[in-house]
């Protein structure tokens, strides 16, 4: 088992095998902790799809299986992983990251209301939000 670090969370991935640089994962796995998915177009996101490169194609996509961390390299994107390889993060590279910071646009997260109805920022956008915070520190 793989812990595996997203911008969408924690997640436990399966199936695979701790190795020096490839994370080979299920498809539904990489869906479930990515958003990505093989489709005959390539790997897509979404709307958003990415073709394979020619002559490349096994090193991302083979028998339901998709190795993120070659996907994450080819979209320039960072991709480490511990020492034993147990635990591996997909980040977002430091263009994307700034791009982000000059927009003044939150990012998006969750939290519960006090009844537990779960709330997104997302939800709110193009509205005024006041958002509270406190911390005992």
């Amino acid at each position: 088992m793989v812990t595996l670090l997203t911008e969408t969370g924690e997640h436990e991935v399966t199936g695979t095998e701790p190795s020096t640089g490839a994370l080979w994962v299920s498809a539904s796995d990489a869906l479930r902790a990515t958003g990505w998915e093989a489709k005959p177009e390539g790997l897509c996101r979404g709307p958003i799809c990415v073709p394979l490169p020619v002559g490349r194609e096994r090193e991302l996509v083979e028998g339901g299986r998709i190795n993120l961390a070659a996907l994450w390299r080819h979209l320039g994107q960072p991709a480490v992983r511990s020492e034993r390889g147990h635990a591996w993060v997909l980040g977002e590279s430091a263009r994307d990251r700034k791009a982000a910071l000059a927009s003044l646009e939150a990012p998006d997260f969750a939290l519960p209301d006090p009844s537990g109805r779960m709330h997104r920022l997302s939800d709110y956008r193009g509205k005024k939000v006041f958002l509270v915070t406190w911390a005992s520190w």
